[in-house]
């Protein structure tokens, strides 16, 4: 049932995003860095660096947006998903690759109601902890330089702002299209992820099964999920570059500014290179594999479906 798939979805997504999000910061802030101005040469020098500058909780800045949006997102792209998939399906016919990629697409298209603004307000607190240290490392270089230790500028004290301030401020200012710069982008990600995905999740999966009318095994949906998944990642990450670059408000010190997609691709192509769309994605692997691969034996588990039954044996 519909219930049931949004229960699910958003179950999945609540204990997948608690798992892996020091990973998901650590990847928005190496596809943020620029050329000339890196400030983490891997994930784990992010992470470790993030520690010690902002503690523990700090690998947590934005965590608490994505917990309050990551239900209806992944609600609505899993029940997306299977609707789509209903509907192809109503002819009795086994569902071709081309309509489960029609069904994938569907899904990424719907989803994005939800994805762009929660991503824009994720990736302004995911980020902010890198500009507040770029900033009082040149502060700290040009005191060095400096002939006069009483002329040196003071390091920037990093001023932390709310995802309901940025909120605000952005309705303020743009109206409702201020949460959803990155529209484009965000669709150009997630529409083609869930092309890949979906088919390639239910193609694994059905290898995994005995007979056609059985579930397949737990672990076959979760490693179906892993597989799937990173390999969606990985190709969609150049997409996903792009996107988090135009979705960051606030820049680093000599860092570009870009005025839409194309203008996007061509600055990062052009001053750091091919290898630049790659920034970050065996993060972004390492984050999509678990995530998905807890939703998938989420769903198997069917916990929304126990929790419905129940309900009204409770009641009486």
């Amino acid at each position: 049932s519909l219930p049931a798939k949004l229960i699910n979805g958003g179950i999945a997504g609540l204990i997948g995003v608690t798992c892996v999000f020091p990973i998901d910061l650590a990847k928005t802030r190496l596809q943020n860095q620029q050329n000339g101005q890196r400030m983490y040469t891997s994930l784990s020098d992010c992470l470790i660096k993030t520690i010690r500058s902002e503690g523990y909780f700090g690998m947590y800045r934005g965590a608490a947006v994505n917990l309050t949006l990551v239900t209806p997102e992944k609600a609505i792209k899993l029940a997306a998903n299977d609707f789509f998939r209903h509907h192809f399906s109503k002819d009795g016919k086994k569902l071709t690759l081309m309509k489960e990629m029609l069904a994938g697409c569907g899904a990424g298209t719907c989803q994005v109601i939800v994805t762009t603004p929660m991503e824009m307000l994720k990736i302004q607190l995911q980020d902010a902890g890198r500009i507040a240290a770029q900033k009082k490392l040149m502060a700290a270089q040009a005191q060095l330089s400096s002939s006069s230790a009483a002329g040196a500028a003071e390091p920037a004290v990093e001023t932390r702002t709310t995802a309901t301030q940025i909120t605000r401020e952005l309705l303020r200012s743009k109206g409702i299209a201020g949460l959803y710069k990155g529209l484009g982008a965000t669709l150009l990600r997630d529409v083609p992820f869930s092309i890949v995905y979906f088919p390639l999740f239910a193609n694994l999966n059905k290898l995994g099964q005995k007979d056609p009318n059985v579930k397949a095994p737990f672990y076959v949906s979760f490693l179906s999920g892993c597989v799937a998944g990173s390999t969606a990642a990985v190709a969609v990450n150049p997409c996903d570059v792009i996107k988090t670059r135009l979705q960051s408000l606030q820049r680093g010190v000599n860092e570009d500014t870009y005025s839409g997609i194309l203008d996007c691709t061509k600055k990062i192509w052009k001053k750091e290179g091919p290898t630049a769309f790659f920034k970050g994605a065996y993060c972004r692997a390492l984050v999509i594999a678990p995530l998905f691969g807890i939703a998938q034996v989420v769903y198997f588990i069917g916990i929304a479906e126990f929790l419905l039954d129940m309900l009204p044996k409770h009641r009486a």
